[in-house]
């Protein structure tokens, strides 16, 4: 047998008893009949009973009258949950104004006529449960786009990361590259200066806009993508391309436009060859005309290239990478961000080794498949 469905409930407030028999009696077989002598006790009752679903409130008490009660209800917001219905013999038009001024439904003068008082306040009464039960489906259906938009959008991120991998097994990578990138410029910006006025939230979308940074590379051809040997200086045009490409594309994605992470990771795959001294392409940018967050990321990358094995190279110990950025060879830095990011150099290390351990066991696995 289904569980008896609670009552709602009504606080009479009322110095005089007999007012409160009548009150009591016009709605006692509908609701639960709470009763207070003043508005001290009147108070008292709706903090014991926060679920109340209205008040009948008289004027002239002693201690703290129904005025004084209200206004500590109005400005408590009580007066926006539930509705207040001013029962009193002072129906005098300032008593009225102040009244509905701080939020009261309805004024109803003394001595009442059950019937009308009934139907007066079971018809607001209603009205507050169907604006309950509307907020009650909106906030619902506001979850349920909220959980569709995430879905969406993870979906649409793991798409734009499929392709960044996809772009880095073509350069005959693992896929775990763009990981570590967007590792290692997570913890910069959450551990040093470099992160000074993002939220983590912010940042989180950087490192998700970081998963991009190359995927322009889909432009190259494979034969300067691969090349072994030095390029030539036609060919390195052409790959410098690959920036204003992978831009062109992320705004060609639909789902990636429509992302909070997509001025970060439009940018980043823009800029990410800017340099410090203007010297970097595609657009000379000098300084901090390339954010922040991006210059993290291009010094990742460059480091990240250092230490893992290319097409063209074998990689570099971290202490020597470590050198040669600092000491100018791949590039001019931010001063700010090469110490911070020399600070951080240990741990950055710890999350290549990682980071190598994990590509292994999975190509372990895959060879162990039948």
């Amino acid at each position: 047998m289904p569980a008896e469905t609670k009552r709602e409930s009504i606080l009479i407030v009322d110095d005089e008893e007999m007012n409160r028999v009548i009150l009591s009696t016009i709605f006692c077989e509908e609701y639960e009949v709470l009763e207070a002598e003043d508005g001290v006790q009147g108070l008292e009752a709706l903090a014991m009973h926060p679920h109340v679903s209205a008040v009948l409130l008289d004027v002239i008490m002693p201690r703290l009258n129904g005025i004084e009660m209200l206004k500590q209800m109005s400005e408590a917001g009580l007066t926006a949950k539930l509705p207040v219905f001013l029962i009193t013999a002072d129906a005098a038009d300032d008593t009225m104004r102040e009244a509905y001024a701080m939020g009261v439904m309805d004024v109803i003068a003394k001595p009442v006529v059950p019937y009308v008082v009934h139907r007066r306040v079971n018809s607001v009464m209603e009205l507050f449960r169907a604006r309950r039960r509307l907020s009650a489906e909106v906030e619902r259906q506001k979850d349920q786009l909220l959980r569709q938009t995430r879905e969406l959008a993870d979906m649409s991120m793991g798409m734009v990361e499929a392709l960044a991998a996809a772009i880095e097994f073509r350069s005959d990578e693992s896929g775990s590259h763009v990981r570590r990138i967007r590792g290692m410029t997570r913890h910069i910006l959450l551990h040093t200066e470099m992160g000074k006025g993002l939220s983590a939230e912010e940042i989180d979308l950087v490192s998700v806009g970081a998963i991009t940074h190359d995927v322009g590379k889909i432009a190259i051809p494979d034969a300067v993508l691969n090349k072994p040997g030095r390029l030539t200086a036609e060919e390195f045009e052409l790959m410098k391309t690959h920036t204003l490409r992978g831009a062109e594309l992320l705004t060609h994605i639909p789902q990636m436009r429509d992302h909070l992470a997509f001025r970060y990771a439009y940018d980043i795959a823009l800029h990410h060859h800017e340099r410090w001294d203007g010297r970097g392409y595609p657009h000379g940018l000098k300084g901090d005309e390339t954010p922040p967050w991006t210059q993290v990321v291009a010094l990742a990358d460059v480091y990240d290239a250092l230490v893992s094995k290319r097409c063209y190279k074998e990689p570099y110990p971290a202490a020597v990478a470590m050198e040669m950025i600092k000491g100018g060879q791949c590039g001019v830095f931010n001063p700010v961000l090469l110490r911070c990011f020399e600070q951080e150099e240990p741990a950055l290390a710890a999350l290549f080794r990682q980071s190598k351990k994990e590509e292994e066991l999975l190509w372990t696995m895959q060879k162990e498949k039948p």
